[in-house]
């Protein structure tokens, strides 16, 4: 390959696979743009990346949120996905599991059903719908901001945060415009997180934050640093890869009505239907990791403190890891999916997200009878690790 590939180009943007399968075939451990991380695009390479943490470590996602020109810290880069010190690790972990576990879960599922629900409604009354906008986006900010006691009237804001925090992992230096813009959504959620925080230490509520100061692990309460870089990785993680996986669920639905046939007539098929989205359009499509040590990677000598794309979107259409890696197919009876990530590093929002498609699904599938595209572009989003779309025109019709 003699020119590097640019992953942020509208063209890759708009399909990665293809250039994700040049990769595979031709380099893969290979320099890209913007930045010159180190791709890293087969299946056995990313799983190995992700086994070994002491040999890539996870400090290398703070060139992604934090990186040297942005001018001032964000407290995302303090958040758990940076740690890789186990014992650090393991204790914010315990808590936060509590927090999202399954008994957690099942108390929240009838208040994601009666969103659904609703915005089925909204959906179906004026049927040429934006799906982001109209229900993709409204339903994990409203679970978000339940599940932190945050006020509904900035479900709306909650959105352009996190597309401004994502953003700043394919900034560079000349980049002043979208810099500036994201300084300001830093000091912008700072200053309203740390309000709540010192709301809920007055006046402690049902909610995640009032359970996350009250919580001890060890006898030790969590720092309002730890707390700030949770709430902004709580808030960022939790609407993007959602908004992504309902957005493109709903896509593949449009595209293939004989799926959506399928899945109509047996909804017990839809866990099945959100494994495959995620293997076959992860919203995370690639994570950073940080060489510890002079390492070889597919016959490639990296030297120490060389970065890492590791590429989660190629690994899942590798064709030794997957047969007819590019169809969606319902009946594929996948080998270990990766879209969540591996390991000590492992999402802990995954069974969140799949919890909330679900259950969206059993909403939409029950009453929507015909999904289709309409002519209008698709706008994708800006950032390295994650890819969705903007907007997703439709037109929806009741059963």
């Amino acid at each position: 390959m003699h020119q590097r590939l640019n992953l942020m180009s509208p063209e890759i943007r708009a399909n990665p696979y293809p250039a994700y399968a040049e990769l595979r075939r031709t380099a893969p451990v290979a320099q890209v743009d913007p930045g010159g991380l180190w791709a890293v695009s087969r299946y056995e390479d990313v799983l190995h990346v992700f086994k070994n943490p002491k040999l890539y470590s996870s400090e290398g996602l703070r060139l992604t949120a934090d990186p040297p020109w942005f001018g001032r810290s964000n407290p995302i880069s303090d958040s758990l996905i940076f740690m890789d010190d186990p014992k650090v690790h393991g204790r914010m972990r315990g808590l936060v599991n509590r927090a999202l576990g399954p008994s957690a879960l099942s108390r929240l599922e009838p208040s994601i059903r009666a969103t659904a629900e609703e915005l089925t409604t909204r959906v179906l009354d004026r049927r040429d719908v934006d799906f982001v906008a109209d229900f993709a986006l409204p339903l994990p900010a409203s679970v978000i901001g339940a599940l932190l006691g945050l006020d509904p009237a900035l479900h709306s804001r909650f959105k352009q945060w996190s597309d401004d925090i994502v953003a700043l992992s394919a900034t560079q230096p000349g980049d002043t415009a979208l810099l500036e813009q994201c300084r300001r959504t830093v000091a912008e959620m700072e200053q309203y997180l740390g309000q709540v925080l010192e709301h809920r230490r007055q006046t402690p509520g049902d909610d995640m934050v009032s359970d996350l100061l009250r919580s001890r692990v060890d006898g030790e309460a969590l720092t309002t640093k730890e707390l700030m870089g949770f709430l902004f990785l709580l808030l960022v993680a939790g609407l993007e890869t959602t908004v992504h996986l309902l957005g493109h669920s709903a896509r593949i639905l449009a595209e293939h009505p004989a799926v959506l046939k399928q899945l109509r007539g047996d909804r017990s098929l839809i866990p099945q239907f959100i494994e495959e989205v995620l293997r076959f359009e992860p919203p995370v499509q690639g994570t950073v990791r940080l060489c510890t040590q002079d390492v070889t990677l597919a016959g490639v000598s990296l030297p120490r403190g060389s970065p890492l794309l590791v590429l989660q979107g190629s690994a899942l259409r590798d064709e030794h890891y997957c047969a007819d890696a590019d169809r969606f197919s319902l009946e594929r009876k996948g080998p270990q999916n990766l879209a969540f990530g591996h390991g000590m590093h492992f999402c802990l929002g995954a069974a969140l997200a799949r919890v909330e498609a679900r259950v969206a699904l059993e909403a939409l599938l029950a009453r929507c009878g015909t999904v289709s595209l309409r002519p209008e572009p698709i706008e994708w989003n800006f950032a390295m690790t994650v890819r969705g779309m903007r907007n997703l025109p439709l037109e929806v019709l009741p059963a």
